[in-house]
């Protein structure tokens, strides 16, 4: 007994076992069922606040369930549940339909430009450099679509308010990435990059992930055409083996996953065909990725980093909000919009997250020590916004005329 005690001991771990991808899949989603079921009882709470507060309680700035490299090294999973959305985002815009809806463009490019230009030019005058200045404001351009698609879901919320800000919001992350691709170059000049390298990367990591979206939007458009009615359960699997082949890809090729996404939505909206491949419920398989995103972005909030660049985030937050606001409302309303439709859109623009947060990440690891400042002030601002964001987006919906009567 005694000799084989320790060949025991040699087969027990040595110290508490680190967390894996496995463990904190189980934590995020058994905390965002608690969260979830404390916002069913709690009429005036938003579910996915409540998914982030239990985040914010089980990561690094709560308890610690949840470590930095837990989280860092589970960071697939969050890809993922992004890719997806970005993929039904995408799929709200038909290129053609798309380019044809003035209303749609002239607004989308006037809100965009106009955040870009304010928020570089708040930066500046706080002292941030220019390539600083030009990053951040291409990422501010970006708004958050799970926020809207969520709320919009539990709220049963339906109509032209919905599909119009969806579609604002398919536009404002295109040209985040596209404004991104051109400020990059600034960027990478004044981090001493030659002048071939600093416009050949972003135009590389731009075509390349359209070229990898296009791809597989022919591929899988094909397959979901051999489906019948009967094989429509199917097609849920078939855009969660696309999305996650595309962000494979994306990755391999070193170009972005999340631009990839969202440019295979738009693809397979343009080829579906008879299939309707973009518009296929999630239904509870859906929840498992909604639940995964938001529990994840709560236990990723530093608020020590909030604390540090507070009140530049605060001006962040308030300057790009009144700026998309504004523009939003006033180029509706010039299109005949009534005051609450263009009220309620104008609102639904506000949440920034999951593109901004992965423009960071490309910034930083191509320039560790340059990308630093605009991570903390994007990062503690997206931490504002997604705490601010659904009861935004749940107010603009039932301003808005959007969600029914039993659920207002």
């Amino acid at each position: 007994m005694n000799d084989a005690l320790p060949l025991v001991l040699q087969v027990l771990p040595g110290a508490w076992p680190a967390s894996n991808p496995l463990i904190v899949f189980g934590l995020l989603l058994a905390f965002g069922v608690l969260g979830g079921t404390l916002a069913a009882r709690i009429r005036w709470l938003p579910s996915i606040t409540a998914f982030m507060a239990l985040g914010l309680l089980i990561g690094p700035s709560g308890i610690g369930l949840l470590s930095k490299e837990a989280l860092l090294n589970s960071r697939i999973l969050v890809d993922i549940a992004l890719g997806l959305i970005l993929f039904r985002l995408g799929g709200s815009l038909h290129p053609q339909r798309t380019l044809k809806n003035r209303r749609l463009v002239v607004t989308s490019v006037v809100e965009s430009l106009a955040t870009a230009i304010a928020i570089g030019s708040l930066l500046m005058l706080f002292g941030a450099g220019a390539g600083v200045a030009v990053l951040a404001a291409s990422m501010a351009v970006s708004s958050s679509p799970a926020v809207l698609v969520h709320v919009a879901e539990e709220l049963h919320a339906r109509g032209t308010i919905v599909e119009g800000a969806k579609a604002l919001v398919a536009g404002n992350n295109l040209l985040s990435f596209v404004f991104f691709s051109l400020a990059l170059p600034v960027a990478l000049l004044g981090a001493q990059f030659d002048v071939v390298g600093a416009w050949a990367l972003p135009a590389y990591q731009l075509l390349g992930a359209v070229l990898v979206a296009a791809v597989v939007s022919v591929l899988v458009t094909q397959i979901a055409r051999l489906t019948r009615s009967a094989d429509s359960h199917y097609r849920f699997a078939l855009v969660v083996g696309a999305v996650t082949l595309a962000l494979g890809l994306a990755k391999a090729l070193e170009v972005s996953g999340l631009f990839a996404g969202l440019c295979l939505g738009i693809g397979c909206r343009w080829l579906q065909g008879r299939t309707r491949l973009t518009r296929i419920e999630f239904g509870g398989g859906g929840d498992v990725f909604f639940v995964i995103l938001f529990v994840f972005a709560g236990a990723k909030i530093n608020l020590m980093q909030v604390w540090e660049v507070l009140p530049l985030a605060m001006a962040f937050v308030a300057t790009r909000t009144a700026v998309k606001f504004v523009t939003v409302y006033l180029a509706s309303r010039a299109y005949g919009v009534s005051h609450r439709s263009a009220t309620g859109q104008g609102l639904l623009l506000v949440p920034m997250a999951g593109l901004a947060i992965g423009l960071v990440q490309t910034s930083t690891g191509l320039m560790p020590e340059y990308a630093g400042p605009v991570a903390a002030i994007v990062l503690a601002s997206v931490a504002i916004f997604e705490t601010l964001g659904p009861p935004v987006a749940a107010f603009a919906l039932r301003y808005g005329g959007a969600v029914p009567v039993k659920e207002s």
